[in-house]
């Protein structure tokens, strides 16, 4: 401490590590920080800079051995990598790459096309700046051209959700996505999305439009009813389908003029003739030419559909050859049909290499609870959303299963749906086949089933005093003895 005068009024002057200059007064002791930093104390001397090459053979402290640190403290993993905002008309690529100070890195931001010739401009463009890392969003289908011809480049390629790298809210453009994108890429924290080979691809496609087709139709059947709905015709009250053999050719008759109900009636086949009264009554009605056009439009529609779906079905019989041997698999499961395992197939790519364990493909197709816990408690979380075409396929599966007597996956459905709902206890059979499916591919066996007795012989204690207590609700008491083994 230095006294500027010997006045007791006089301030005093105080030098702090902390603070470069700090005034006190003498009498409120009221502490008076006159500078910021200590670069602007006009009387103290600025402390040197570090030099960080005066001791040469030793690292900085904080840097591990693997690689450099960023401006945010964080260990480098990719010294060069770049980051893509991918839209319809161009995309933005940031290229981060280490800078001329040591410790520093540089962002260059690029506008590219996203036709061809732009793409492989782009190309030529990453593999001049030595990138070994591009990240791309999955946004929409603007990414497959990018992808498609990047992923045979001399650097890796991902593809990440969109969710997993949001950006800093308030900061939302192009270039600054592309670069929080290489941001993310440098420092390893984000996970890539699974991208199936070019065969899976194709597969693919021709299941999920079979699917979109199928659901296509269904609405056009609905339509279809809505009409017959509007001019009085109840026929769905009575056929189960309305286009099956006899409701198609009702519907022909009346789209053709006719109007009178016992011979339209008179057109069922098999059963439905048994039911010729009742088709009479649903038949009357106010059916005018106007009908007669909607009609005759939505039956043009479900046959045009019927034949793309038959098509479609055609042509996944003969992509599907080369997996024959996982099908059989698949469809040794119960509930599991041949749709449903080329459905498994296409969604997963019939290798299990993808995903470590079990828990892993459960948790990407999204039929496991989430995690929700905080201060050590756990509360009740839903199914995390995963692949839409798979949970359907899945959905299917665990239907059949849940009424085909005799197998595990109707008891473990039967058990939780008694405690739980039948929603939830149908999502736990589809973890359970798709815990198999990953089991069985990954050691290439049949299905194994547990049978429907499984619970019962894991504990037999437990249900005997289930049957006891069933008993006893009824009134009756029960004796257990054993049965004698037949030689």
């Amino acid at each position: 401490m230095c006294r500027l005068g010997h006045d007791p009024d006089q301030t005093v002057v105080r030098e702090r590590p902390d603070i470069s200059l700090v005034v006190e007064d003498p009498f409120t002791g009221t502490v008076d920080c006159c500078f910021e930093h200590e670069c602007q104390n006009p009387i103290l001397k600025p402390r040197p800079p570090r030099d960080d090459t005066r001791r040469p053979g030793r690292s900085r402290p904080g840097l591990s051995a693997s690689g450099r640190k960023g401006a945010s403290g964080m260990e480098v993993v990719h010294e060069r990598c770049a980051g893509m905002d991918v839209s319809k008309r161009d995309v933005k690529v940031c290229v981060r790459s280490p800078g001329k100070r040591r410790g520093s890195y540089a962002k260059a931001v690029t506008t590219f096309g996203s036709v061809t010739a732009e793409i492989l401009r782009l190309r030529e463009h990453l593999i001049t700046a030595g990138v070994t890392l591009v990240v791309m969003e999955a946004t929409g289908d603007y990414w497959k051209p990018f992808f498609y011809l990047l992923e045979n480049g001399p650097f890796e390629v991902m593809l990440v959700n969109p969710a997993h790298a949001r950006n800093i809210p308030g900061r939302k453009t192009d270039v600054s996505d592309a670069q929080w994108l290489a941001e993310l890429a440098a420092h390893g924290l984000v996970r890539g999305s699974f991208v199936p080979p070019p065969p899976i691809r194709i597969l693919r496609d021709l299941t999920r439009a079979r699917v979109i087709l199928t659901q296509d139709r269904v609405r056009e059947i609905n339509r279809l009813d809505k009409v017959l709905e509007d001019a009085g015709i109840k026929l769905s009250s009575v056929a189960s389908d309305i286009l099956g053999v006899s409701g198609k050719a009702m519907l022909e008759a009346l789209v053709a003029g006719e109007r009178d109900p016992h011979l339209l009636a008179g057109l069922a086949r098999m059963s439905l003739r048994n039911k010729t009264d009742q088709l009479a009554a649903a038949l009357t009605g106010r059916f005018t030419d106007h009908h007669a056009f909607m009609v005759g439009l939505h039956l043009k529609l479900i046959e045009q559909l019927t034949a793309g779906i038959t098509d479609l079905t055609h042509r996944i019989d003969t992509v599907i050859e080369p997996f024959r041997p996982v099908l059989k698999l698949l469809t040794s499961i119960p509930g599991v049909s041949d749709k449903v395992a080329i459905v498994i197939v296409a969604e997963t790519g019939g290798d299990m290499t993808q995903f470590p364990s079990a828990a892993h493909l459960a948790s990407w197709a999204g039929v496991c609870p989430g995690h929700h816990e905080s201060a050590g408690k756990r509360k009740s979380a839903a199914p995390r959303p995963g692949n839409s075409y798979l949970k359907g396929a899945l959905g299917n599966a665990a239907m059949g299963a849940a009424h085909t007597n005799g197998c595990y996956f109707q008891a473990r459905y039967r058990r939780l749906a008694a405690r739980t709902s039948p929603l939830k206890a149908l999502v736990a059979v589809e973890h359970s086949i798709l815990t198999a499916v990953w089991n069985m591919i990954t050691n290439n066996q049949t299905y194994n089933d547990l049978g429907g007795d499984y619970y019962s012989r894991r504990d037999p204690t437990a249900a005997m005093r289930r049957i006891t207590r069933q008993a006893n609700a009824l009134g009756l008491t029960v004796r257990f003895e054993p049965i004698e083994q037949r030689a």
